[in-house]
């Protein structure tokens, strides 16, 4: 934390849906420890768990569910960060229809619903978003195809959003994560022919902590990048610069 000043967000209001768990949780906190209220909201909000104290609401809500979101907005007085995190993943499963369409109607659909929803109360101070693409974003990924289509998709929207928006003064960045230890990489982590060939691809050799995600986030939302708009910055130890 000694990365930014720890009043850097004070005052500021912050949305990070998929905020109860994994990458959205870890940067609903680091947004929070640098003085934000932060709303993290998202599915599974009764397992949730942050640090009493550090102005951090919980909400259930589904980025699919306009409604939801509208009445979410309608509560802020004001929105300077926003980042829209929800995403799901069915594995092998997205070769089928249905799985196909459920992964995109909420990593990208819903990306898109969550950032026009809340246009009105960042173009007020010129707020920031951060979307969370992937390095699924620059290569296939033949199990989990919607998942990398969706991560694609954010991409360009990102860019296509960062042009739009610019003459209401909000900036549209993304980041691409790369295999980052949460819950849901446990699996790859332990097997004991997966996780050394993520290893040995990752020139860093280790996997990236959720505040890392975090902390890329505060830097694209903080004054800082005030001339950083449509980039996609990959925060994955060096693995998109080795051989696929």
């Amino acid at each position: 934390m000694t990365t930014f000043q720890p009043d850097l967000f004070a005052g500021s209001v912050a949305v990070v849906t998929g905020g109860t768990s994994g990458l959205g949780a870890g940067t609903a906190r680091y947004l929070a420890e640098l003085g934000a209220r932060v709303y993290a909201v998202g599915l599974g909000a009764e397992h949730a768990s942050f640090p009493p104290g550090l102005g951090i609401e919980v909400r259930e809500l589904d980025v699919t569910d306009g409604t939801q979101l509208e009445a979410l907005y309608a509560e802020l007085d004001r929105l300077d960060i926003l980042v829209p995190a929800a995403g799901i993943s069915l594995g092998e499963r997205e070769l089928e229809w249905d799985a196909f369409t459920r992964v995109v109607s909420v990593q990208l659909l819903g990306v898109y619903r969550t950032i026009e929803l809340a246009r009105p109360l960042l173009a007020v101070r010129g707020g920031s978003v951060v979307t969370i693409a992937s390095m699924y974003a620059f290569f296939g990924g033949g199990g989990i195809a919607a998942y990398s289509a969706s991560k694609g998709g954010v991409v360009q929207l990102t860019k296509s959003l960062a042009e739009v928006y610019a003459g209401e003064g909000i900036r549209v960045n993304s980041i691409a994560p790369g295999w980052i230890d949460t819950p849901l990489l446990t699996p790859l982590r332990t097997d004991p022919e997966v996780g050394p060939r993520i290893l040995s691809r990752t020139p860093l050799a280790r996997y990236g902590d959720t505040a890392e995600i975090g902390a890329a986030v505060a830097f694209l939302a903080s004054p800082a990048a005030s001339f950083i708009t449509g980039a996609v910055l990959p925060v994955d130890g060096g693995y998109l610069v080795t051989g696929i």
